[in-house]
């Protein structure tokens, strides 16, 4: 009787993870972006601790970009490398090219978010967008491509930023992990439930910011600059997504599982103040998957129903993976074929002990 059960169980975890692929996530295959004529000026926007170095290759990147009216503006946050120095000489030869200094954060608030909500506050232009130090635009019509989501007058256009193709089985389990979250958090957006994005590359106006009163309601968390600010503002405001190739950032993955568990830890610390109809859509997904796993292998110590048991197993891998590289395809984002099913097992039972972490010890920190 308990195998049964077990099994029924297992069939529902198929049922939804069906669901997710062939009405949430297949749609994002087939997503055309939008287009427009219309280049707003813009303000990229960058906060960045003692990155000197990443700082060298990514503004000559910025500053070349193909677009008629932009600045970058640099937020220096309390840096003690040769940051300093080197954007002094920027600012002398590049007119759309400024600088704010912070010398110390005010103790009750997080720094990240009082480095970007300055730089904000100092832009020149409606139109934001940001990047991370460790990112580079793929291209030199990142900013022309991203701003064409303001087309169809949103207020917040998410864009997607995979990470570098590295050496190891970890950059293979980071870029999964990386495609995965995207899917989902661009998806959702796609059918009008946006309720995170990446800060790597995000753009949205000044209006929208103070509309929504910046990081107010959560200003004290260590993250959530990024999704949280995107909760807040898809309340009441439009919010359109940009995938294309062009349009993308691509990330510098860390070289480590402890670093790499490190950022995940502080991602998922903010995922409890999510709306609760977004808790139970990611809780639904991910908790398909954990359930997945550890009923197979329980079903198959028992050597229970082996027959249905395959069949199930078959079912899921023969359309959802499918799904995820299809989307892979659309988002121009390599996957291991040969890799997905090692890749899937550890990403979700990983998932499963990071927020298991997450609950246990919550001590988390930016730069």
């Amino acid at each position: 009787m308990i195998p049964l059960i077990l099994l029924g169980v297992l069939a529902l975890c198929v049922l939804v993870q069906l669901y997710f692929a062939f009405f949430r996530f297949l749609p994002l295959a087939n997503y055309k972006d939008p287009e427009s004529n219309v280049q707003r000026p813009v303000s990229v926007i960058i906060a960045a601790h003692n990155e000197q170095d990443n700082l060298f290759e990514l503004l000559p990147v910025l500053l070349d970009q193909d677009y008629p009216e932009f600045e970058v503006l640099l937020v220096n946050d309390r840096s003690d490398d040769d940051t300093e120095f080197y954007t002094y000489e920027l600012e002398r030869q590049y007119p759309n090219f400024r600088v704010v200094t912070i010398k110390k954060t005010p103790d009750y608030l997080n720094s990240k978010k009082y480095a970007l909500a300055l730089g904000i506050r100092a832009a020149k232009y409606e139109h934001l967008l940001f990047i991370d130090a460790d990112c580079r635009p793929c291209s030199k019509n990142w900013i022309a491509k991203m701003q064409a989501g303001y087309a169809n007058g949103a207020e917040v256009v998410l864009g997607y930023s995979p990470y570098a193709q590295l050496k190891g089985f970890l950059n293979h389990l980071i870029r999964y992990e990386t495609l995965l979250t995207g899917i989902q958090y661009l998806s959702q957006a796609n059918a009008g439930r946006a309720y995170m994005g990446v800060g790597r590359n995000l753009s949205y106006t000044k209006a929208c910011f103070f509309k929504n009163k910046g990081f107010a309601s959560h200003i004290k968390l260590m993250g959530g600059d990024d999704d949280l600010f995107v909760r807040d503002a898809a309340s009441n405001s439009n919010v359109s997504i940009v995938i294309d190739k062009e349009a993308q950032t691509i990330s510098t993955p860390k070289k480590t599982f402890k670093e790499w568990v490190v950022q995940k830890r502080r991602h998922l610390s903010v995922g409890g103040r999510y709306r609760a109809a977004d808790k139970r859509r990611i809780g639904a997904y991910i908790a398909s998957n954990i359930l997945f796993y550890i009923l197979f292998f329980i079903l198959l110590v028992l050597n229970s129903h082996l027959a249905i048991l395959g069949a199930l197993v078959g079912v899921r891998y023969l359309t959802v993976f499918p799904v995820y590289l299809a989307t892979a395809r659309r988002l121009d984002d390599k996957i291991s074929l040969l890799l997905m099913p090692l890749l899937d097992l550890v990403y979700f039972v990983n998932y499963l002990f990071l927020g298991i972490s997450v609950l246990l010890y919550k001590q988390f920190r930016w730069k």
